[in-house]
C-alpha cells in the first residue's frame, strides 16, 4: 500500500520544501510510492492522489478539524474502500525531542523559561494536544501564533526577570513561524522541519496501520 504523505498546504515555497525533503526521506526507508498531498491552499488534495490501496499519514502536530474533518471527507470523496487513515504526527514523545534539538541549536539553556509556540486552533482537542507537548517538553507556559489565546508575546512578556526561550511547534517556516522573530524571547528555535525523529514517526504510523489491517 503506498504511502500519502497529508500536509496542511502553504503558498509558502519554503513550507513545500519541507515536505519533499520529508517524503523524500521516507522513500528511502520503504519500497513503495511516497505521495504527496494537502488538506488545504495548494494541490494536490487527498483524494486526487488515491488510486489504490493507500495509507494517508496525516503531517500534523494535532488533531484538528482538517485531520478530523477535511482528510476523511477527502478520502471519503475518492469512493475507495482500501485506504486507511493513520493518527497525526503528533504529540508524540519523538516529536518533542525533535523539539529539543531545535532549541538546543539555538541556544537554549537550563533554567531559561520555556514557552512552546504553537500555531492555535478553534479545536479543544487540538488544543489538548499541544498542551500534551508542552507538557512532554517541560515548557512553563504555551503561547499560540493566532487563532487561541494566549498569544506567544503575552506569554513571552509574562515571563520577563528570567532568559526566555521559544520552542517552535510548528513544521516548516512561513508567516507563523515568522512572526515569532517578533515577539520579545531570548531563543526562538526553527521549525522542527524534515527532522529524522520526524521521519521515524511517520512511518511508524504506516508501518502500525498495515499490522491493523493485517490483523482485521
Amino acid at each position: 500500500m503506498k504511502l500519502v504523505l497529508v500536509a496542511h498546504g502553504t503558498r509558502d515555497p519554503r513550507g513545500g520544501l519541507v515536505t519533499a525533503e520529508t517524503a523524500a526521506m521516507l522513500q528511502s526507508y520503504v519500497d513503495v510510492p511516497v505521495v504527496v498531498a494537502y488538506a488545504d491552499v495548494v494541490q494536490p488534495d487527498v483524494t486526487s492522489v488515491l488510486d489504490g490501496p493507500a495509507v494517508v499519514v496525516p503531517a500534523f502536530l494535532a488533531s484538528g478539524y482538517h485531520v478530523r474533518v477535511d482528510i476523511p471527507a477527502q478520502i471519503a470523496s475518492s469512493g475507495r474502500s482500501d485506504v486507511v487513515l493513520t493518527r497525526p504526527l503528533g504529540p508524540d514523545p519523538l516529536v518533542v525531542e525533535a523539539v529539543r534539538d531545535r532549541l538546543r541549536a539555538a541556544g537554549h539553556r537550563p533554567g531559561d523559561a520555556l514557552v512552546l509556540a504553537a500555531a492555535g486552533s478553534s479545536d479543544a482537542r487540538a488544543l489538548a494536544d499541544v498542551r500534551v507537548a508542552a507538557r512532554l517538553l517541560g515548557a512553563s507556559a504555551v503561547g499560540y501564533v493566532a487563532t487561541a489565546s494566549p498569544r506567544v508575546p503575552g506569554v513571552v512578556d509574562g515571563l520577563r526577570g528570567r532568559r526566555v526561550a521559544v520552542a517552535s511547534w510548528l513544521l516548516a517556516p512561513g508567516a507563523f513561524h515568522g512572526s515569532l522573530a517578533e515577539c520579545g524571547a531570548d531563543v526562538v528555535s526553527e521549525p522542527i522541519g524534515a527532522h529524522p525523529l520526524v521521519v521515524d514517526v511517520l512511518l511508524r504510523r504506516y508501518h502500525e496501520a498495515l499490522e491493523h489491517r493485517r490483523a482485521a
